[in-house]
C-alpha cells in the first residue's frame, strides 16, 4: 500500500511539472490512470467523505476589459470535513517585478488560487457579476482524484503557469482538471460545430457594447486567432465551455457529465453605455482629408493642410506598424504573429512620410498594393469595420502623393 501511495504521489508532481511546462493533455491522463489504481482503498482512507462535491463555476463578464469574457473556476464542497474551496487559475500578482513589461511580451506567469467559497462569491455580488454551478456527476472517487490533483497543483512549486489567452488560461485549465477527475474515464467530447475562430468568440464578447476595445484586439491579433476552434479549444471562453459542458457525457453517453445548471448569482450591474462607433469618427476623419485637398486643389494655399494630414496619418500609421512588429518578433505572444495589419500600418508609410513627393514611385505603388491587400483581410476576416475607413483614408493621402510625384 505504500508502495502505491509513493508511485501515486511522484506521478502527481511528474504531472504538474509538466502542467507548469505546457505538456498538459498526455500527462494528465498519466497522472489520472495511476491515481485510480493506486488510491483503490477504504473510503475511510480517502481525504473526502463520501457526500463530497465537485462542481464547475461559471461567471459573467464584467465592466473591466479584462473581465469582459467571464471566468471559470472549480468548487470542492465536503460539509462533513468542513471544506468548500473555489480553485480559481485566475490570479496574478501585480508586485511581479517588471510586470507590465511582461504582461506585454507573453512572459507573466499567472497561478492558481485557493479560496474560501463565500470570499470568492462576495467579490462577485460586489460586482454585480452573475455566477452559475454546474455540479459534476463524478463518484466519490473521481471527487477524490479531482481534489488531490487540485492540491497538487496548489503547491508552490506547482502553482505558477505561463498563460496563453487562447491555449492556456483559467478556462481551459478547469477543462483539463475536470478530464483528469474522471480517471480512467473517457469524456464525450462534442463534435466541431460552428466553424468560429478565436477572433470570433472575442467579438461575441466585445463587440456591442466595447467596440473600441474590440478594434484594439483586432489590431493586435495575427492569422492565428482566425484559427477555426474545434470544440475542445472553443473552451478557452468560459461561457461556451459552460455551455458544453452542460451537453456533454461520460463512457460513451452512459451519464451525463454535470447535472444542470444552477445561478447562484444573478447579474446586477449597470448596462455598459454605448461608445462612439469608431467606424464614424474614422470615416469623418477621411471626409477631413478629403475636404483639405479639394480646398488645397481649388485655392492653392502656401500651407497645405492635406500634406500635414498626410504627414502625420503616415507617422502615427509607420508608428503603430513598429509595434506591431515587436508584438510579432518581440514578444512570446504566438497569436500577435503574422499579423497582416501590418500591410496597411507600414513602416514603409514612415519613409514616404520624410522624403514626399520624392519617394520612389515603387514605393508608392507598393503601398497602394499593400492597403487593397489588407482591405480584402479586413473584410475577409471581420475584422473591425473602424479599419476600412483608415485605409480608405491612408490610400488617399499616398494617391495624392503619388500624383504630386507625377
Amino acid at each position: 500500500m505504500k508502495f502505491k501511495m509513493m508511485q501515486a504521489f511522484i506521478t502527481s508532481r511528474s504531472l504538474l511539472w509538466h502542467l507548469a511546462h505546457g505538456k498538459t493533455i498526455r500527462w494528465i491522463f498519466v497522472f489520472s490512470f495511476f491515481l485510480i489504481f493506486s488510491f483503490q482503498f477504504s473510503s475511510a482512507q480517502l481525504p473526502l467523505s463520501e457526500g463530497a462535491k465537485a462542481s464547475v463555476i461559471t461567471c459573467g463578464a464584467g465592466d473591466d476589459f479584462y473581465t469582459s469574457f467571464g471566468h471559470s473556476a472549480i468548487r470542492i464542497c465536503d460539509s462533513a470535513q468542513g471544506i468548500d474551496w473555489v480553485y480559481n487559475y485566475g490570479t496574478f500578482d501585480f508586485d511581479t517585478p517588471n510586470f507590465y513589461w511582461k504582461f506585454m511580451r507573453g512572459q507573466l506567469d499567472y497561478c492558481l488560487g485557493r479560496f474560501s467559497y463565500e470570499g470568492f462569491m462576495f467579490d462577485y455580488q460586489s460586482e454585480g457579476r452573475f455566477v452559475r454551478e454546474q455540479l459534476l456527476n463524478f463518484s466519490p472517487q473521481e471527487v477524490n482524484n479531482l481534489y488531490l490533483l487540485l492540491e497538487q497543483n496548489y503547491l508552490p512549486d506547482y502553482r505558477y503557469y505561463r498563460y496563453d489567452f487562447f491555449r492556456d488560461n483559467c478556462a481551459t485549465r478547469v477543462r483539463d482538471m475536470v478530464y483528469a477527475g474522471c480517471g480512467k474515464k473517457t469524456v464525450d467530447t462534442l463534435p466541431d460545430a460552428g466553424g468560429l475562430s478565436y477572433r470570433d468568440y472575442l467579438h461575441t464578447a466585445m463587440r456591442d457594447k466595447l467596440e473600441w476595445w474590440a478594434m484594439g484586439v483586432d489590431l493586435l491579433l495575427g492569422l492565428p486567432a482566425d484559427h477555426r476552434c474545434s470544440a475542445d479549444e472553443a473552451m478557452f471562453y468560459p461561457l461556451v465551455m459552460e455551455q458544453e459542458f452542460d451537453q456533454m457525457t461520460i463512457d460513451n453517453g452512459e451519464k451525463r457529465l454535470c447535472g444542470p445548471t444552477v445561478t447562484l448569482l444573478k447579474e446586477n450591474r449597470s448596462e455598459i453605455p454605448d461608445s462612439f462607433p469608431p467606424f464614424v469618427v474614422f470615416a469623418l476623419l477621411f471626409a477631413l482629408v478629403v475636404v483639405s485637398k479639394v480646398c488645397d486643389n481649388r485655392f492653392n494655399y502656401r500651407f497645405s493642410l492635406f500634406a500635414f494630414l498626410t504627414r502625420v496619418l503616415f507617422v502615427l500609421a509607420g508608428l503603430i506598424g513598429l509595434f506591431l512588429l515587436f508584438m510579432w518578433f518581440g514578444t512570446d505572444h504566438y497569436c500577435t504573429e503574422w499579423n497582416l495589419n501590418i500591410l496597411w500600418a507600414s513602416p514603409l508609410l514612415l519613409l514616404i512620410a520624410i522624403r514626399m513627393e520624392r519617394s520612389p514611385k515603387w514605393a508608392l505603388w507598393l503601398q497602394l498594393a499593400m492597403f487593397a491587400v489588407a482591405l480584402v483581410w479586413v473584410v475577409w476576416c471581420h475584422l473591425s469595420v473602424g479599419f476600412i475607413p483608415i485605409i480608405f483614408t491612408l490610400a488617399l493621402c499616398t494617391g495624392g502623393v503619388l500624383r504630386i510625384k507625377n
